[in-house]
C-alpha cells in the first residue's frame, strides 16, 4: 500500500501508466471485450488486469493519477452499442461521469464502431481487463501531461 494511490491500482497497472507517454492510449474493457488477443498486439504485449471492478471503478482509480489529453477531441472514446450507434448504456455514463468528475467539467466522449474500435485497441499502449459484465464496457483513454509548477 502506499499513500495517496488507490489501491485499486495494482503494481502491473502502475507501471504502465507511469510508462505511457503523452498521446499514449489505454483500453480499459469489460469481461466480453477480446482483451487477451487485442493486448498482445499493443506496446506492452501483455494483459493488464483489475478484476473485481466495475469499468467505472477502474476508469476512477485510474484517473486519479493519469492525465487525459486536453489538445485532442479523442481523449476518450467509448465503443458504440451494434445497430444503435447514438444510445448510450448504463456502463457508459457512469464512465463519463467519472470523466468529468476527473476534468471538473463536462468532457463528453467521442464513439467508435464495434470494428474500428478494435483496430484502434490494437495500436494501444496496454489493456486493462476489468470484472465488468454489461455490455459495451469498452473505453479509450488518450494520456495527457501534467504542466509543470509555476
Amino acid at each position: 500500500m502506499l499513500k495517496g494511490i488507490d489501491p485499486r491500482l495494482n503494481a502491473e497497472v502502475l507501471h504502465a501508466l507511469r510508462a505511457m507517454g503523452h498521446g499514449d492510449v489505454l483500453v480499459i474493457a469489460d469481461t466480453n471485450f477480446p482483451s487477451d488477443a487485442i493486448a498482445r498486439q499493443t506496446r506492452t504485449g501483455t494483459l493488464l488486469r483489475m478484476d473485481n471492478l466495475t469499468c467505472a471503478q477502474a476508469v476512477q482509480a485510474v484517473l486519479s493519477v493519469l492525465p487525459l489529453d486536453t489538445f485532442v477531441p479523442d481523449f476518450a472514446v467509448r465503443m458504440e452499442v451494434v445497430g444503435a450507434p447514438d444510445r448510450i448504456e448504463p456502463v457508459q455514463s457512469e464512465v463519463q461521469a467519472e470523466i468529468d468528475r476527473a476534468e471538473g467539467q463536462p468532457r463528453p466522449m467521442l464513439s467508435v464502431e464495434r470494428f474500428a474500435f478494435y483496430e484502434q485497441a490494437k495500436q494501444a499502449y496496454a489493456v486493462i481487463q476489468t470484472g465488468e459484465r454489461r455490455f459495451y464496457g469498452c473505453f479509450l483513454f488518450r494520456k495527457g501531461v501534467i504542466a509543470p509548477e509555476a
